[in-house]
């Protein structure tokens, strides 16, 4: 059997980085100017190995009865790890992944070929240009997974853009984002004043150790117009190697307090991560 060996290639957006796993036979870890955006198993796509791409994957799991296909978009599309995910939970899905970087799409469907019928179409642009394009009540589950580098882009920070993502989703859609932050939240607190001037039910995933003002770390981000299952999601983080907590309700607003959404005018990219904070070895 030939040895994997890592791959590293300049494309669109920096320096991509296909590493192997020497503890898995076909799996991948995808950076990008050394922060780390994918790990995929191709033998294995339900596997998620990151802590944060786990509790994205609980959500999805909790969204719809198990099993049902969904029609979803991904903006951001990195290895495409989550996309891989639902083609083997949710078969016969129909998903539309947007990543900006065209140089980055080539090098991961030159290494790591999606499956036959899988149901995943790949699209080269801008995440908010193809949201605006995008046909109103198209999607059943919209996934936001954009970083240029470590950072979430400004256009895709505002309540200009929340408005887009509302408009695409149906009526009983989900909309789960992954952003990152540190206490005291001033860049997450008003993205969840934004969503919740479009949605009625927002809820947020992330270690007590973020929560608490601690460290610097991920939250994912969940909304919706219909109750969600903050139940089960509470249990399935709980049960995590890192637990995570899910806050909704009361405690949500209460971390909102008096933040104020953000314009398109205003709007800035999500924090630049200390040094370290999503390094790897």
């Amino acid at each position: 059997m030939n040895e994997a060996i890592p791959v590293s290639r300049v494309t669109d957006h920096g320096t991509a980085k296909l590493m192997p796993d020497v503890d898995r036979r076909r799996a991948w870890l995808l950076t990008v100017d050394g922060a780390p955006q994918s790990y995929v198993d191709l033998d294995e796509p339900t596997h998620l190995e990151f802590e944060y791409t786990r509790r994205l994957g609980h959500v999805l799991d909790t969204v719809a009865e198990p099993g049902r296909a969904l029609d979803v978009l991904h903006l951001g599309g990195g290895a495409f790890t989550l996309p891989r995910y639902l083609a083997a939970t949710r078969p016969g899905s129909r998903q539309d992944v947007v990543e900006a970087d065209r140089g980055l799409l080539d090098l991961v469907a030159e290494h790591l070929p999606l499956p036959d019928g899988a149901g995943i179409t790949a699209h080269g642009t801008d995440a908010r240009a193809w949201l605006e394009a995008a046909p109103a009540d198209s999607a059943d589950l919209l996934v936001a997974d954009v970083f240029g580098g470590s950072r979430v882009p400004a256009h895709l920070t505002s309540v200009d853009y929340v408005r887009e993502a509302a408009r695409v989703l149906r009526a009983d859609g989900v909309y789960v984002a992954n952003l990152a932050d540190a206490a005291p939240f001033p860049f997450l607190r008003p993205q969840l004043a934004g969503f919740a001037t479009l949605f009625e039910e927002l809820a947020l995933i992330a270690e007590p150790g973020v929560l608490r003002g601690r460290r610097f770390g991920n939250a994912v981000l969940v909304a919706a117009h219909r109750p969600l299952d903050t139940a089960a999601l509470a249990r399935r983080t709980a049960a995590d190697a890192f637990p995570a907590r899910v806050e909704h309700g009361p405690a949500l607003l209460e971390l909102i307090g008096d933040a104020l959404p953000v314009r398109d005018a205003d709007a800035v990219p999500s924090p630049e991560p200390p040094a370290g904070a999503f390094g790897i070895g």
